[in-house]
C-alpha cells in the first residue's frame, strides 16, 4: 500500500518534472510557440494532468509564483523581537542578493528574455507584484493591530513591496543585459542598501514586534 508520504512525494516529483520539461521547451521556443500537449509528451503524462498541476500555461514557467507572492509576508511574520517591518525585510532581502536567490528575480538572460518577450507572462508576473503587495498589506494589518478602514498598512505594502519591485526589474534588466550574476549582486547590494535607507524615515519604527 502506497503511504500518505510517498504518494505526496510523487505528486511533487510529478509536478517537477512538468514544470522541468516545460521550462526546457519554453528556453528553447519561446513560452508563446510551446502547446500544453507539446509539454505533456515531454514530460510523459496525460495533458490533463499538466493542467490539473498547473492550471495557468503561465505558471509553468513562473513556477515560484507561489513562493515570490507570500515571501515578503512571511518575513514580516517571522521577524525577530524588537525587530521592525522595515528591518526584516531589509536583512532577508540582502541574504537573497547574496545568494543570488531566483525568487527575487536572478534567472540569468535566457530565463530574462523568456519572460519579457511574452506578454502573458509579463501580465502574470505583473499581477504576482501585485498579489505580493496585498498580501503584504494584510499582514502588516494583522501584526499592527490596525483598525478597519485604516490606509496605513496599506501605504506602507505599497512602499515596501513596491522597493522590492524595483530591485527585481533592475536585476531583470541587467540580466537581459548579459550581465554576470555576481555583477548584478554587486550592484544591486548598494541599490539595496540605498532604497531600504529611503524608507527609514517613515518606515523604521513601523511595524516592530
Amino acid at each position: 500500500m502506497t503511504t500518505p508520504g510517498l504518494r505526496a512525494r510523487k505528486k511533487q516529483q510529478t509536478k517537477e518534472q512538468i514544470s522541468h520539461r516545460a521550462t526546457e521547451l519554453f528556453l528553447a521556443r519561446g513560452f508563446d510557440k510551446v502547446t500544453i500537449a507539446e509539454i505533456a509528451a515531454a514530460a510523459d503524462v496525460a495533458k490533463m494532468t499538466v493542467t490539473n498541476y498547473f492550471p495557468r500555461k503561465e505558471d509553468l514557467a513562473l513556477d515560484l509564483g507561489p513562493v515570490f507572492t507570500g515571501q515578503l509576508a512571511a518575513v514580516v511574520r517571522g521577524r525577530a523581537p524588537g525587530e521592525s517591518a522595515l528591518a526584516a525585510l531589509r536583512a532577508a532581502y540582502l541574504a537573497a542578493v547574496e545568494a543570488q536567490d531566483p525568487v527575487i528575480g536572478f534567472s540569468g538572460k535566457p530565463f530574462a528574455t523568456m519572460i519579457t518577450d511574452s506578454p502573458a507572462l509579463v501580465a502574470r508576473l505583473r499581477e504576482f507584484h501585485e498579489v505580493r503587495e496585498t498580501v503584504l498589506a494584510e499582514v502588516l494589518a494583522e501584526e499592527t493591530g490596525a483598525a478597519p478602514g485604516d490606509i496605513t498598512p496599506r501605504v506602507a505594502a505599497a512602499q515596501l513591496a513596491g522597493v522590492q519591485r524595483v530591485l527585481f526589474e533592475e536585476i531583470l534588466r541587467r540580466s537581459l543585459a548579459g550581465e554576470s550574476g555576481d555583477d548584478i549582486a554587486t550592484a544591486l547590494l548598494g541599490y539595496a542598501r540605498a532604497a531600504f535607507d529611503a524608507l527609514e524615515p517613515g518606515l523604521g519604527e513601523y511595524a516592530v514586534r
